[in-house]
């Protein structure tokens, strides 16, 4: 078992970086997934101010770390200052991780296959043929779409406050996947109409982290089968999913996409899975001394 208390020369360095970085919960899972795996390695996290990305990633690689994670708000400008983009950043139009192979660093995106992988496990929903509505437009969004058209739904309508910036999303995967029925609405009237028809009604907005509800998505209007993700995680329960269980609707929020993911990366950079469970618990026992410690 490795002790993470004793760092050497030979210790090999991993992290996230972004702006802010003191909420992200990688640290959590990742260590507790070195640990389990006797892995002489170390994952920290690195704030790194936007006009700061170009200086952090020559410093990361002459520094020789082994990988890292990316999130806010540098998963898109960091494409164009990497060697190489793995078809799931391109298709994606953003990176999540980054692999350092012997000095060049390849780009990868794990977030939508970790939400496809959440998907089964947490709701035990089979994507392949259904109807899907995606709230939002933007990079989680894009990426959702990316992981959807891959899995093979029927149809996905891109549902965003602003009608264009979703009508060029939805043309952006028009061409390569031709099979899917891509549409696009806005809120609150159009995707009412539509929601009484879908499988599965996905958030990929940040709307919840702060309490803010959806404006104009009813869930009301879902049929008995629907099943509803939000990506949101902090706070566990989100105003989208509180609306859910009112409904009697079975809902998952975005931890089991962060752990997937995490797996993902985890495997990318080691060539093995982390032992199963391990980054799962390491977050529950997170969360549970955060609750301890709050009710003091």
């Amino acid at each position: 078992m490795n002790d993470k208390s004793v760092i050497t020369g030979k210790t090999r360095i991993y992290g996230i970086i972004g702006y802010p970085v003191t909420h992200s919960l990688s640290p959590v899972m990742q260590n507790a997934a070195l640990q389990a795996a006797a892995v002489d390695g170390l994952y920290v996290p690195f704030a790194v101010e936007p006009d700061q990305l170009a200086t952090a990633v020559s410093g990361l690689r002459a520094l020789q770390v082994c990988g890292f994670n990316v999130t806010i708000p540098h998963k898109t400008s960091i494409m164009p200052l990497l060697d190489e983009l793995a078809p799931s950043a391109v298709q994606a139009g953003a990176v999540n991780t980054v692999v350092n192979q012997g000095g060049r660093l390849i780009g990868h995106n794990t977030d939508g296959d970790g939400m496809i992988i959440s998907l089964a496990k947490d709701l035990e929903c089979g994507i392949a043929g259904s109807k899907v509505v995606l709230v939002g437009a933007g990079g989680a969004a894009r990426g959702a779409l990316a992981a959807f058209c891959r899995a093979g739904v029927a149809s996905v309508i891109v549902v965003n406050r602003t009608l264009q910036i979703a009508d060029d999303l939805a043309n952006s995967f028009r061409a390569c996947y031709p099979q899917v029925k891509l549409q696009v609405s806005t809120l609150p009237v159009q995707a009412e109409l539509a929601l009484s028809e879908v499988d599965l009604l996905v958030n990929a907005t940040s709307l919840g982290m702060a309490g803010e509800k959806i404006e104009g998505l009813s869930l009301a209007l879902l049929s008995g089968h629907a099943k509803v993700y939000d990506m949101v995680y902090n706070p566990t329960l989100t105003p989208l999913l509180s609306d859910a269980k009112k409904c009697g609707l079975k809902a998952a929020n975005g931890i089991g996409m962060l752990v997937a993911q995490g797996e993902l990366a985890f495997k990318l950079w080691h060539g093995m899975s982390p032992d199963e469970g391990v980054m799962q618990e390491a977050l529950s026992c997170f969360y549970a001394t955060q609750q301890r410690l709050d009710s003091l």
